[in-house]
């Protein structure tokens, strides 16, 4: 979950699953984080919804540790 202030600089952003508090400096995430947002579409239950939510990179790992068919991963070249 992320909070923004007033002039809509990140502030503050929190894992969904375990509520830790994330490092935050000057507008800028500092630690591993996972956002995501998802708007459902016609053939899901959920149509017309837009669900967003922030893990922690502990949290992740734990999450896709347990899926039975393993996330794509692949190595990053240049950085930004």
């Amino acid at each position: 979950m992320k909070r923004y202030n007033k002039n809509g600089q990140l502030e503050a952003i929190m894992c969904n699953c375990c509520g830790k508090k994330l490092v935050v400096q000057q507008g800028i995430i500092r630690e591993g984080c996972i956002s995501i947002d998802h708007a459902w579409d016609y053939f899901s239950e959920k149509d017309g919804q837009v669900h967003h939510f922030d893990l922690c990179e502990e949290c992740y790992d734990e999450l896709v540790s347990g899926f039975k068919i393993p996330v794509d991963r692949e190595e990053q070249i240049e950085f930004l």
